[in-house]
């Protein structure tokens, strides 16, 4: 089994900054892909962000220059920096990893259980 904890939602003004934290443990074996979705009321999922093993980044284009992803390999966290806060940023921010278990060496997704980011204005 693999669990992932998010930490760092909360409520923030326009043009602050949070920063998301998601740690992944459990059977491990290596992570692939880790990155950050978000889901606003009334609206689907949406790319936030993403990072490779290797460091390569992609990010939704709302999010561009603002938002910063980053990952400790070592630690098996994923964490994104969230800068100059709009309203629109409002939503429920979702850690995803594509990790390879131990037990069968296939690539298994993971979700983690949401943490609420609240930006006022």
């Amino acid at each position: 089994q693999v669990q992932l904890v998010e930490s760092g939602g909360g409520l923030v003004q326009a043009g602050g900054s949070l920063r998301l934290s998601c740690a992944a443990s459990g059977s491990i074996f290596s992570i692939n892909a880790m990155g950050w979705y978000r889901q606003a009321p009334g609206n689907q999922r949406e790319l936030v962000a993403t990072i490779t093993k290797g460091g390569s980044t992609n990010y939704g284009d709302s999010v561009k220059g603002r938002f910063t992803i980053s990952r400790d390999n070592a630690k098996n966290t994923v964490y994104l920096q969230m800068n100059s806060l709009k309203p629109e940023d409002t939503a429920v921010y979702y850690c995803n990893v594509v990790v390879v278990t131990i037990a069968t060496r296939w690539d298994l997704e993971v979700w983690g259980q949401g943490t609420l980011v609240t930006v006022s204005s």
